[in-house]
């Protein structure tokens, strides 16, 4: 229980929150970071997994060429770029290395997710005459929703606790406060750094499913609104009718 005090205190300490090294700012620096490495993934990887999954051509291939990213060590990619001249680019070689950790579950999930929506509503669809297009916006895309937002949010959450690696190559993070704490054998200090991270990853996952809660529900309101118009529509069809009698 010392351990776990001493590292209580230091985190309610307000001098290790405040300055260039503070906890505010490596948090700054933590979430610039792994926000931007997951939006550049999310651009790449969202799109051509949804289109594959639509068009059910090469998302194989693409997949298990994705996945050659889960074998290669973050820490692994940061040395390489250390060594290239984009080691003076600041953030840059830490966002490539963690765009492409975040690259397959986002594509994976995309893929299956579309593949996965049942066909027997792709079919009704396309007897209802709908396009390409309207199929995958108005079927494909709202069924695959759930497994696309798992995709996502295990990217997230890999990507936040990964993003601590960048201190291993003199960047920052949260990853810098638990490497000052190794280097100056306060145990105190790694543990708090610990828990920072993984708060960080619990709070990011929380707000993604809050906020697949929010759009699911959102979904199903206009989903009810447009039924509800249909049927006042066909209510005042009947009644002009009736009155034209």
């Amino acid at each position: 229980m010392g351990v776990v005090t001493d590292a209580w205190a230091w985190l309610t300490t307000g001098a290790h929150w405040a300055g260039e090294d503070g906890v505010g700012q490596r948090l700054a620096e933590h979430v610039y970071v792994s926000g931007a490495a997951l939006l550049i993934a999310g651009a790449l990887a969202l799109p051509l997994g949804l289109w594959l999954g639509h068009l059910g051509r090469g998302g194989a291939l693409a997949v298990n060429v994705s996945n050659v990213g889960r074998a290669i060590p973050v820490f692994a990619v940061l040395a390489l770029f250390m060594v290239s001249p984009l080691r003076n680019a600041g953030y840059v070689p830490t966002v490539v290395a963690l765009v492409l950790f975040a690259i397959p579950p986002l594509l994976t999930n995309a893929y299956v997710g579309v593949r996965e929506v049942d066909r027997a509503a792709v079919r009704a669809a396309r007897g209802m005459g709908m396009t390409g297009g309207q199929l995958f916006r108005k079927v494909e895309l709202p069924l695959a929703r759930p497994v696309v937002m798992t995709g996502v949010r295990s990217a997230a959450v890999q990507v936040v606790a990964t993003a601590t690696v960048a201190a291993m190559v003199g960047q920052g993070g949260l990853g810098r406060i638990i490497t000052a704490g190794f280097a100056t054998y306060d145990t105190a200090q790694v543990v708090a750094g610990a828990v920072l991270v993984a708060l960080l990853a619990l709070l990011v996952e929380g707000a993604l499913v809050g906020a697949e809660r929010l759009f699911g529900q959102l979904a199903r309101f206009d989903g009810l609104a447009r039924v509800e118009g249909r049927a006042g529509r066909a209510r005042r069809a009947r009644f002009e009718r009736l009155t034209e009698r």
